[in-house]
């Protein structure tokens, strides 16, 4: 097993560096902030847990468990009685492993941390409250499983390596899943601003907005069925989505390897019509 190398982040917290795609798993203004603000506030499960008596949510790339750790946090100071349950999904279980032996949850409360360290071992964990299930696998397929039992999730954490990196979590049927998995109040919470990435969203019947920002990062991206939970896009944003740049990754049958998914987009793209990405930024920051 490889270990994975650490880095601190602005608000102190650390995440891991993946040598496989070069990136780190978390922003480096703040791993525990961006699962916070992101994930958390940008699904909106504070007003949620005082909304409804039970909360279903997906974690897409669960890595480090930060996102989940934070949701658990969320739920538990407001209501440590509340029902919840997550499915975890990721692809490589020595993340989450060596999270928990480096002490890298050490930012959440022991409980929270036993917790998470009873779904790594066990891949569950089932209490009056809470049902956690860790599923280890292509996210692809593992997403499919969940359509087929028809889960309605209140909020899904979209949480992959950047699209260039890792294509294959951001297409537009992969995304078709997501939808399929969303209940018609549900939310999906992303770090992304890329137009192709909000453009796949539009394409598989969801409404998109801004999400919360980290540090100097650019916001994210909100997609529901229900826009009145949305920050519209600027004009800016819109116009972006209308050139080349906002043609979305395509994977038909949800199993092309990543080269594969980025040579399709590129081909699709050297045959539209749609502007130039480069001349709306001219036009927008000239």
């Amino acid at each position: 097993m490889n270990c994975l190398e650490t880095r601190i982040t602005d608000d102190g917290s650390q995440t891991f560096y993946s040598q496989e795609f070069g990136e780190t798993f978390h922003t480096k203004y703040g791993a525990k902030a961006e699962a916070e603000i992101t994930y958390v506030q940008g699904c909106r499960l504070a007003d949620k847990i005082k909304q409804q008596n039970h909360l279903k949510i997906i974690d897409v790339c669960y890595g480090l468990g930060y996102n989940t750790a934070a949701a658990l946090d969320c739920i538990l100071k407001i209501n440590p009685q509340y029902q919840v349950e997550i499915f975890a999904l990721e692809l490589d279980e020595t993340v989450p492993r060596q999270a928990l032996e480096h002490n890298l949850l050490n930012h959440w409360s022991s409980n929270i941390i036993q917790l998470l360290s009873e779904l790594c071992n066990y891949k569950q964990v089932n209490t009056p409250q809470l049902k956690l299930s860790l599923w280890i696998d292509d996210a692809r397929q593992s997403m499919s499983k969940l359509a087929t039992k028809n889960f309605q999730a209140d909020a899904i954490f979209l949480d992959p390596f950047s699209p260039p990196k890792c294509p294959q979590l951001w297409t537009v049927e992969f995304f078709s899943l997501l939808s399929q998995c969303l209940n018609r109040d549900g939310i999906i919470a992303t770090y992304s601003c890329s137009a192709a990435i909000r453009s796949a969203f539009l394409e598989v019947g969801l409404s998109i907005g801004n999400n919360f920002s980290i540090g100097r990062r650019s916001p994210g991206t909100l997609a529901t069925f229900e826009s009145k939970y949305l920050s519209p896009l600027s004009q800016k944003q819109l116009e972006h989505l209308q050139t080349r740049g906002g043609i979305p990754f395509r994977d038909p049958d949800l199993t092309s390897i990543s080269e594969t998914i980025k040579q399709r987009r590129e081909e699709e793209q050297s045959l539209s019509n749609l502007e130039f990405t480069s001349k709306w930024k001219k036009r927008w920051f000239s």
